[in-house]
């Protein structure tokens, strides 16, 4: 049966050997890109054009034409080729329409080699924009799908290939457009032949031969309006931009016309959203040599998903896989929702407007013509709402069964604080990728939960929100309890960061004004593991303040100056985190301009900043300060939706992290972060 797509919805590919069908109202230049992994396009060779109309395993129309017949053949492609992504344009200069709004909406069609139609999507709703990138083919658990993407560009196809990090993109879209003014037709060959041993052969060489892997992955990072996860939220945050930290994480880069896909980018108020593609490679890792395949699946019985592994995606290492996986996981949870709300918003809308119709003739008005009409439309819309519904548990369950194998599999730095891994957890000598910093679900299923990870070394500062207009939980809590929260969830975090880095290596200092902290700091303090004991008072605060800023300020000249053999034999080069509490209480002018100095400058030179703080408390400094609340990834001592993905955009709801009731995992962790440090002698 054919799969009627809507934006954002996914299919399954029950082969590997297709055609993809463009009909158009005018025409229009059908091409491809390939991308690896991250979604990104490596160069120009990546790049099926009527130009260049032929690459290993994918050919394409060379001419403009109101319909086209796109020839794929997945096992053909390169091995670092995970996306296959179809766009269309409009041609310039040829007196046609100069928007896609003016023309027929386009429809395609992903089929079989015999004309069986696998996938169908409409690609409506498009206005100003002059190029749209339509479908993608993507591998996913050693499966392919298809996805409707319908993500439109008013910047035409310059912008849709910068989106895709594609070098020279504005070059190659001239390019494009000029092969098409040329009219070099010319009809779509079949793929190429099997071998005798029923083998695709593979092109490595020649003028459309994929370049060699790069360094390190890149992945979309997650975002959000008040600073989403995995922001480099997510967890670009993504899943994702980038696998949502969830440096948590909708489409930045190429300013999308339309919604659509990602570097884990909302509600709460304050933050921009970072731009471009951000290179998640590894900032300490020097691969020699390649990294090794990822497991593969178990063969799936015909009809079913095949059997979620872990560390199922492409890395350096099982950490860089994982890594990658909860991305994949957070990208295909955000877009299987949006194709749910998509489908549930179509039938309401389809409903109103045969309503409309119906009722808009009197003669339906009396009698029981116009109830029957109600009872039609309602039948429809629940038909169609049910369908979605079950396409979603479909991919819900998927989902889940991926994360019960994930989870128990997850290293301490990505692990929750139930996770048995604490337990035998020893102090690492290398740095991992990244931190857990809480977990994000939506709505439709609240117990599917995607770790939110963070890029180590950390990119940016945090603020914990203690505020009580923070959120609707927040509202409901106690002043004094909310701020202890708040307090506990930031020891939680500077004790996963101690965990994390190899002996010595990691500092942390505490900014606690009033002494208010004393309780949620015990752990810390009793362990021994602070840079020092909480400063205090005005004093306390203008001494570790010009610490920290001369260690900043030394560091920032030997970097420039490349003189790092001069700097002072007394500084500490390790990476440090000061932890404040209360703020601004105890700061004056002069203090609270360092610490802006130190959100700003430090993270580049190893200095990181943790706020525990209240909005509202530091209104008085009123837009002084704006700088400095967007310049931090908030989060929340209690559940909250202020988080959003770099795909779709949906509020994500936030759960920091917990330690279970009556578990000493926190001091076992911090007496392990002790003992390697005298093993050390630091």
């Amino acid at each position: 049966m054919t799969a009627e797509l809507v934006r954002g919805q996914n299919h399954t590919l029950p082969q590997t050997r297709l055609e993809i069908r463009i009909s158009a109202g005018s025409p229009v230049v059908a091409g491809a890109t390939l991308a690896d992994e991250s979604g990104t396009v490596r160069g120009a060779e990546w790049v099926a054009h009527p130009g260049a109309h032929r690459l290993p395993g994918l050919e394409v129309s060379r001419q403009a034409a109101a319909g086209h017949r796109l020839a794929v053949d997945l096992e053909a492609l390169p091995e670092a080729v995970h996306r296959v992504t179809v766009l269309l344009a409009l041609p310039v200069g040829t007196g046609g329409p100069a928007r896609f709004g003016a023309t027929a909406a386009p429809f395609a069609a992903v089929t079989g080699l015999d004309g069986t139609e696998i996938a169908t999507f409409t690609l409506t709703g498009l206005d100003a924009e002059t190029a749209v990138n339509a479908l993608e083919l993507y591998r996913r658990q050693g499966a392919w799908k298809v996805r409707a993407v319908g993500q439109g560009y008013a910047t035409g196809l310059a912008g849709m290939l910068t989106d895709q990090g594609l070098p020279g993109a504005a070059e190659l879209a001239a390019t494009i457009q000029e092969a098409v003014a040329r009219s070099l037709a010319r009809s779509v060959a079949p793929p190429p032949p099997r071998t005798p041993e029923a083998d695709r052969v593979r092109q490595t060489s020649g003028p459309h031969a994929p370049p060699p892997a790069p360094s390190g992955p890149t992945t979309p990072s997650v975002t959000g309006t008040s600073p989403g996860p995995g922001t480099s939220p997510g967890p670009g945050t993504g899943p994702a931009t980038d696998p949502a930290t969830p440096t948590a994480g909708a489409p930045t880069p190429g300013t999308p016309t339309t919604p659509a896909p990602g570097t884990p980018t909302p509600a709460a108020a304050g933050t921009t959203a970072p731009t471009g593609p951000i290179n998640y490679a590894h900032p300490r890792r020097r691969p020699s040599a390649p990294p090794a395949p990822p497991p593969t699946p178990a063969p799936a019985q015909p009809g079913q998903a095949p059997q979620p592994v872990a560390g199922d995606a492409t890395g350096w290492s099982m950490d860089e896989r994982l890594y990658n996986q909860i991305w994949g996981m957070f990208e295909d949870l955000a877009r299987a929702v949006a194709a749910y709300r998509s489908a549930v918003d179509f039938a309401e809308s389809r409903m109103g407007q045969e309503l409309d119709r119906a009722l808009s003739d009197p003669r339906n008005r009396i009698g029981g013509a116009g109830d029957r009409a109600r009872e039609e439309a309602r039948v429809k819309r629940d038909e169609l709402t049910a369908r979605a519904r079950e396409a979603l548990d479909r991919d819900l369950g998927q989902l889940a069964a991926e994360a019960a194998v994930v989870e128990p599999a997850l290293p301490a730095a990505y692990a929750g604080w139930d996770n048995p891994v604490w337990h035998a957890h020893r102090i690492p000598m290398e740095l991992p990728m990244a931190l857990r910093l809480g977990d994000l679900h939506l709505p439709e299923r609240a117990d599917l939960r995607i770790p939110l990870l963070v890029r180590l070394p950390l990119e940016r500062g945090m603020w914990v929100d203690s505020g009580r207009t923070a959120s609707e939980a927040a509202a409901l809590m106690d002043g004094d309890r909310l701020r202890r929260l708040a307090m506990e969830t930031a020891v939680l975090h500077a004790a996963r960061l101690l965990s994390v880095y190899p002996p010595g290596e990691f500092s942390v200092h505490v900014i606690d004004p009033a002494g208010a902290a004393a309780g949620p700091l015990a752990p810390l303090v009793d362990a021994g593991v602070l840079a020092g004991p909480p400063a205090a008072g005005a004093q306390g605060v203008a001494s570790v303040l010009a610490h920290l800023t001369r260690r900043v300020d030394l560091v920032q000249m030997a970097v420039r100056a490349g003189a790092a053999d001069s700097l002072p034999p007394d500084l500490d080069t390790g990476e440090q985190l000061l932890v404040v509490n209360d703020f601004p209480h105890g700061f004056d002018d002069r203090a609270v301009t360092q610490l802006r100095y130190l959100a700003d400058e430090g993270p580049a030179v190893g200095v990181h900043l943790l706020m525990v703080a209240d909005r509202e408390d530091a209104s008085a400094y009123g837009p002084v300060l704006d700088p400095l609340w967007r310049s931090l990834l908030r989060i929340t001592p209690v559940a909250d939706n202020h988080l959003a993905d770099p795909w779709v955009g949906h509020a994500w709801t936030y759960e920091p992290p917990v330690v279970p009731p009556d578990s000493r995992v926190l001091e076992q962790v911090l007496a392990a972060v002790t003992t390697a440090r005298r093993a050390a002698g630091r």
